[in-house]
C-alpha cells in the first residue's frame, strides 16, 4: 500500500474502540458538537440575524476565543474539568495524509479499530475525536471523522506539506 504522508508532530490518546464502543461514540457526539457551546449559539443566531454584518470577522473571533479563554479559567479557578474519557494509549503521531497517519512507534494490533482524541495544534487548540482501523503496527487508516474536522485536518496537512516546502526550499539555496 502507497501512502502519501507528511511530516507532523502531532499528539494522540487512544483506546481499541471495541471496549467501550457506546461510550466512545458518545463522547464522538459530544466533541462533533463542542462548537456548541453558549457563546457560539449566541453567535450562529446574531449571524443568522444580520447583527454581525458590520463587524469585523476576525476581531469578532478573536473575542469569541478571549470570552472561551475566559471561561476556561473561571473552570479551572472553580476546579471544574471537562469530563472525557480516560483512553488507555498515549503516542506521538510521526505524520499524516488525508485518510492516513504513522504513529512514531509501532504500537497498533493490525487490523483492530480504535478511538482517539487527536490534540490538533490549530488555532483554536481543541480535541478531534476520531475513529480508525491500524493498517500495519504504525499505520491507521481513518474510519471516522466529522465533517468540519476533516476540513480542518487537511488544511492542516495542506499547512505542514507548505512548511516543507519552504524550508527545503531554504535549505537548497
Amino acid at each position: 500500500m502507497n501512502v502519501r504522508l507528511v511530516k507532523a508532530p502531532i499528539s494522540i490518546h487512544f483506546s481499541e474502540a471495541t471496549v467501550d464502543e457506546e461510550i466512545y461514540l458518545r463522547e464522538y457526539q459530544q466533541l462533533s458538537e463542542s462548537d456548541d457551546d453558549p457563546i457560539n449559539h449566541w453567535l450562529k443566531l446574531a449571524r443568522a440575524k444580520g447583527d454581525t454584518a458590520d463587524t469585523d470577522p476576525v476581531l469578532l473571533n478573536l473575542m469569541v476565543e478571549l470570552y472561551r479563554k475566559i471561561d476556561s479559567l473561571e473552570r479551572f479557578i472553580k476546579n471544574e474539568e471537562l469530563k472525557r474519557l480516560s483512553l488507555t494509549n498515549e503516542a506521538e503521531i510521526e505524520s499524516i495524509g488525508f485518510e492516513h497517519f504513522k504513529l512514531s512507534n509501532d504500537i497498533l494490533k493490525e487490523g483492530t479499530s480504535y478511538y482517539a482524541r487527536v490534540e490538533m495544534p490549530v488555532h483554536p487548540k481543541r480535541d478531534v475525536a476520531i475513529f480508525f482501523t491500524a493498517v500495519d503496527k504504525s499505520l491507521a487508516k481513518i474510519t471516522k471523522i466529522h465533517d468540519r474536522d476533516e476540513k480542518e485536518w487537511g488544511a492542516y496537512l495542506t499547512a505542514r506539506e507548505r512548511v516543507l516546502i519552504r524550508e527545503a526550499r531554504e535549505s537548497k539555496e
